[in-house]
């Protein structure tokens, strides 16, 4: 059964309903089981689930899981933008090709000295992320710009445009080992509204391209939705559906979680939902109890104090030090082209001291590709 149609079951499900006749019981008894099924999390997603009294339990046992399977560890990743340019409209995002942004990509001899810079930091996992154009960043310019990455770093991941599985070998071939792709929502209706023009209106294009990486080889996985576009309750069910038919499908492959928030870019735009602190742990410790072995990201979306309070409760990497400009590090060009706007602000050594002061170990390596 396909990815499409394991959503489409859903398509005329009551959530609303559902989640309104969630009782006391039904918390507890998912809250009991050893593994969740799809019912389960979806009680542990409603309201009900989010009472203190059950906040608290799922926060216990996310704790638990996360330890038991990861230890008390935080692996560290920094971001890398290398262009800017999109080919895309899309009403939430600050690269939408119509925002008047500076553009610019980043020659070869940039993106060396920007890796260069992020190295010093002791960072050793970079994510390299560009707008979707590619006639601005086309292949033989993403495989020469992984290899100078791949000198610097011990995991190199990609957030860029979908690809073919081929296309994606390709990258793998120079030392691409894991990839980033939001679906952005899972509801379809509401993609087609928010994505205006572009090869990213192809729904389902984007939808299989997460299980095209793990074809590909492509060690870990990262998928996830922008919260605020739909119905977030709705959107973190098929974003957990989403990584368990990719845990089913590639079970040597890593699948990880993130739970991107909307935040401030270019363009104005206003999302229909809102999602508050206490919702963004529900949903946290709900997918570490659904898939108690997946990583969880928290990137500098989120405030410092939020991201410190967030350690113990089933977060596995964080970013730190984060610029999401072009040429933000070395080059120092942040100002007028950064796709979104960040919340924490720290550097790579301050985020690493608060996570040791909180009991934890930050990781700088935990992948090398031996040959």
């Amino acid at each position: 059964m396909s990815l499409y149609s394991i959503i489409d079951r859903y398509r005329e499900v009551d959530f609303a309903g559902f989640f309104a006749g969630v009782t006391d019981e039904m918390v507890e008894r998912s809250l009991a089981r050893d593994t969740l099924s799809a019912s389960d999390l979806l009680v542990l997603l409603s309201p009900k689930a989010g009472e203190g009294r059950y906040l608290e339990a799922m926060a216990r046992k996310a704790q638990r899981l996360t330890v038991q399977h990861f230890g008390r560890t935080i692996q560290l990743f920094i971001p890398l933008y290398i262009s800017n340019y999109c080919a895309n409209q899309c009403a939430y995002c600050g690269f939408n090709r119509r925002n008047p942004i500076h553009r610019q990509v980043l020659s070869l001899a940039e993106i060396e000295t920007e890796a260069r810079a992020i190295a010093a930091t002791g960072m050793q996992h970079v994510l390299m992320l560009t707008g979707e154009s590619q006639a601005h960043t086309p292949m033989d310019y993403l495989t020469r710009a992984a290899e100078i990455l791949k000198r610097h770093f011990a995991s190199v991941a990609i957030e860029i445009f979908p690809m073919d599985t081929a296309d994606y070998r390709r990258l793998q071939g120079v030392g691409v080992d894991g990839m980033t792709l939001f679906q952005e929502t899972y509801d379809e209706e509401v993609y087609a509204r928010v994505h205006l023009a572009g090869r990213k209106t192809d729904y389902h294009y984007r939808l299989t391209a997460p299980e095209r990486g793990a074809a590909a080889g492509f060690r870990m996985i990262n998928i996830g939705a922008l919260l605020g576009l739909a119905e977030p309750r709705r959107e973190v069910f098929f974003t957990a559906l989403h990584g368990r038919y990719l845990e089913d499908t590639f079970p040597d492959t890593e699948v990880s979680f993130s739970l991107p928030r909307f935040n401030e870019a270019e363009g104005h735009f206003r999302p229909d939902f809102q999602v508050d602190d206490r919702a963004f742990v529900q949903f946290l410790t709900a997918l570490r109890l659904f898939s108690p072995r997946a990583g969880i990201t928290i990137s500098t979306r989120e405030t410092a104090g939020f991201r410190d309070r967030l350690l113990a409760l089933g977060a596995t990497r964080y970013s730190a030090g984060s610029s999401t400009g072009v040429g933000g590090y070395a080059l120092g060009r942040i100002a007028e082209n950064r796709q979104f706007e960040i919340a924490d602000g720290r550097s790579v050594t301050e985020v690493a001291a608060m996570i040791i002061a909180h009991g934890y170990q930050p990781v700088f390596k935990d992948w090398d590709s031996i040959q």
